[in-house]
């Protein structure tokens, strides 16, 4: 027998990759795990925060490109 992820089923991120805080509303950089809790930074940068594995998830295309164009916006507006 054959079993299929249903396709809106999200996997928890790995280091390196972006992810959504959902208890935060936010999204930045999975850095790694520490004492049972991922530690996330900001996309653009700076200090990072503690988020629960459960509310840890990979983000669509969609929301990744949102997120990314967002930063090369801000970036932008200050001559990066």
């Amino acid at each position: 027998m054959l079993l299929c992820m249903a396709s809106n089923q999200q996997t928890r991120p790995d280091i390196g990759e972006l992810a959504k805080d959902s208890a935060r509303g936010r999204i930045g950089v999975v850095m790694g795990e520490v004492g049972g809790r991922v530690q996330i930074r900001p996309i653009g940068g700076g200090r990072e925060w503690d988020a629960m594995p459960d509310k840890v998830a990979a983000l669509s295309a969609r929301e990744e490109l949102s997120a990314r164009l967002a930063v090369k916006n801000d970036n932008s507006r200050v001559g990066l």
